[in-house]
């Protein structure tokens, strides 16, 4: 069984590590005629506690039981049911404050990773650090499995595979093999497992990986090999996107991979020779997510949010009511409501006409 197949050249390697992939400011290419350009209107929470939620926010999830789940950067875990905001950190069991990753598993656990690649879980009651025990493997073809109910998180090298029984680390590299918290070019930034069950994975300067069960494909060309990947996507018509942090949006639709920053003229140049923020481009992808009628929904760390709606590209930033021009996280949750987590500026959304802050009180 052949493992590793290698369909696109490699290009050169600039290296962002994980702390250091922040920044701010923001513009546009079509005119939002019908957005609203005033104060962002605030949404209070039913009979919430006095928690005052952390600003940062890196990550969004909504569990089986409705919860909503915000990550930070620094601040832990909040958990909102709709009536109380609870706050967890290390001080609680959480293996680390910054939380960039949630998921459930199917026994409704909550698993939550970090850029520090350490993985905690919890299990209704308490927390527990879930990345003590790790079973190293070499990555081989006997290593590489993956069932309909694995969960995967991010590391140094490679991947973290939790199969029910065992947190399996699988590197993509030979050289990683023993370092699964240790930064390389083959680290992990984002996972996507799509409708077919095939894995997705968003590295640090090798582009994007696809595991299909049985072989490791590499996507590097048009210049998503270099920065990090840190966004996958699949839409509602099975097209895959890729965001990535300096070369911007890219859509893949199984057959032919495109560069739609570079198609649609949006490119910053400046960041990639001075790491220069690019107020009005579409280079330094951080999330992605798609609304009820089938619209992309793009967040840049420094040029605001952009939608898509397959033809023209609309870029919305806090002259028009987004909270920040940082988006670090798109979520959709089971009403088909969009979240936006921004960096410094807490979460907004977007009722069709206008973005509201979403606070807490």
């Amino acid at each position: 069984m052949k493992l590793f197949k290698t369909i696109l050249p490699q290009f050169t390697v600039i290296t962002f590590l994980l702390n250091g992939l922040m920044a701010c400011n923001g513009q546009t290419q079509h005119n939002n005629s019908g957005i609203q350009a005033n104060s962002p209107t605030q949404f209070y929470g039913l009979n919430a506690t006095a928690v005052d939620m952390d600003k940062n926010i890196r990550s969004i999830f909504q569990d089986s039981k409705g919860n909503y789940w915000f990550g930070t950067n620094g601040a832990g875990v909040y958990q909102f049911d709709t009536k109380a905001l609870k706050q967890f950190t290390v001080k609680d069991g959480l293996a680390d404050n910054q939380v960039i990753n949630i998921q459930e598993d199917a026994l409704g656990n909550i698993w939550l990773g970090s850029g520090q690649f350490v993985i905690s879980k919890f299990d209704g009651t308490k927390f527990s650090k879930a990345s003590d025990k790790i079973n190293i493997t070499k990555g081989t073809s006997t290593d590489w499995i993956s069932k309909n109910n694995d969960l995967w998180f991010y590391s140094g090298g490679g991947v973290l595979r939790y199969n029910a029984t065992s947190l399996d680390y699988l590197p993509f590299d030979p050289a990683s093999s023993t370092a699964p918290f240790s930064l390389s070019r083959y680290g992990v930034y984002c996972i996507l497992k799509d409708k077919k069950g095939n894995v997705w994975f968003g590295t640090q300067a090798e582009g994007v990986c696809r595991f299909d069960g049985q072989t490791l494909t590499w996507f590097k060309e048009k210049g998503l090999a270099g920065p990090a990947v840190l966004g996958l996507f699949e839409d509602s018509k099975g097209n895959l996107w890729f965001g990535n942090n300096g070369a911007g949006l890219f859509l893949y639709d199984g057959k032919t991979l495109r560069n739609i920053t570079t198609e649609k003229g949006l490119n910053n140049a400046n960041f990639r020779a001075t790491g220069k923020a690019g107020p009005g481009t579409l280079a330094r992808v951080y999330s992605i997510n798609e609304d009820k009628d089938g619209n992309l929904w793009v967040g840049t760390v420094d040029a605001g949010v952009w939608k898509y709606d397959g033809n023209d590209l609309t870029n919305y930033t806090t002259k028009d009511g987004l909270t920040s021009n940082a988006v670090n996280a798109i979520y959709k949750d089971k009403n088909g409501e969009l979240w936006f987590g921004t960096d410094a500026n807490g979460i907004c959304k977007f009722n069709g006409t206008n973005f509201y802050e979403f606070i807490i009180k």
